[in-house]
């Protein structure tokens, strides 16, 4: 699974099983061009759009190496439009390593705390003072990819609109056009420092400048003292179909 995931060489590459457990609709395993990941939430949500569509279902539950996951389809007629996923709940503590993150954005500061959430990968957080900074990004990829396995989500807006970029080469991923599994957490992250109220739903924009833009939304139910629910939500299109052919080496 690993090698075919390098082959293909997108972001994350998702592997569809059987159920364990006979309530839940299918098991994922998830892996990036470098880690198999416990949990993505872009890969997640496309597989549940593929489930969906071919099982009929409006509602599907995905395990994953985090725990199931369940995933609410809007359909009209046969065709799925949007999904929301309720994801589990983020840990996050302060970044241990934030003088090295910010060396290697270019950076001298971040307007929020850094802090790391743990989401499958592990995705940290750094707020620029607007989009336009978010966009003239040019870091050292060779001092991110230092850091280890983390995604790193650069990000500004404020109310209900946010852009972000995310990178992560120590996951071989160099910069990855939407991040479901940091989707969630930013809300925690904006909710937790009064940027947004807890349930007010936000919009996140990503993508645009490697010319792959997505859209995908987000809110986080509780209080900076408890969490109660975390939920993102976006599209999915089916662009392609194949075959791969993998010869059996002795």
């Amino acid at each position: 699974m690993q090698a075919i995931t390098r082959e293909f060489n997108y972001s994350e590459t998702v592997f569809v099983f059987p159920p364990e457990e006979s309530s839940n609709t299918r098991r994922v395993r998830i892996f990036t061009p470098a880690a198999e990941l416990p949990f993505a939430g872009h890969p997640v949500l496309g597989a549940a759009f593929l489930a969906g569509s071919a099982l009929e279902r409006a509602e599907v539950v995905l395990e994953t190496g985090a725990g199931p996951v369940p995933v609410e389809l809007e359909r009209e007629g046969r065709r799925t439009f949007f999904g929301w996923m309720r994801q589990p709940i983020p840990e996050w503590r302060a970044y241990e390593r934030e003088r090295e993150l910010l060396r290697a954005l270019g950076l001298e500061r971040s307007g929020l705390p850094v802090e790391a959430y743990a989401n499958g990968p592990v995705h940290v957080y750094v707020e620029l003072d607007g989009e336009e900074a978010v966009a003239r990004l040019r870091p050292d990829f060779t001092a991110l990819a230092a850091l280890g396995e983390v995604g790193v989500s650069c990000f500004a807006g404020s109310g209900r609109s946010w852009t972000t970029r995310m990178f992560a080469p120590g996951l071989g991923v160099a910069e990855d056009p939407a991040t479901g599994s940091a989707a969630g957490p930013l809300a925690v992250h904006l909710g937790r420092h009064g940027r947004v109220a807890f349930g007010e739903q936000i919009e996140i924009r990503q993508g645009a400048e490697i010319g792959r833009p997505s859209v995908l939304y987000a809110r986080a139910d509780g209080s900076a003292d408890e969490i109660e629910r975390v939920e993102v939500g976006g599209s999915a299109v089916i662009v392609a179909r194949g075959e791969f052919r993998a010869s059996a080496r002795s």
